[in-house]
């Protein structure tokens, strides 16, 4: 195989905002992440669950406007 077709590959500390770090091998020799696993509210369980209930109550009311006009035609 040719050798200017593959990519050199380095030693590469990964470093996240949160401060965390760790090693792997990339094309970079450093990256700088926002978010990582370790702070990532999908994966510490801290996410917030969005109460959608408001949402569903005023299309409900929506369509039970509509409907009652739809009705009295």
């Amino acid at each position: 195989m040719k050798q200017e077709g593959h990519p050199n590959y380095f030693d590469c500390v990964v470093t996240c905002s949160c401060g965390n770090t760790w090693t792997t091998r990339s094309t970079r020799k450093e990256l700088k992440l926002d978010i990582c696993s370790a702070c990532h509210p999908f994966y510490t369980g801290k996410q917030k669950l969005i109460d959608s209930g408001g949402r569903v109550d005023r299309f409900k009311k929506m369509m039970k406007k509509v409907q009652t006009s739809n009705s009295s035609k």
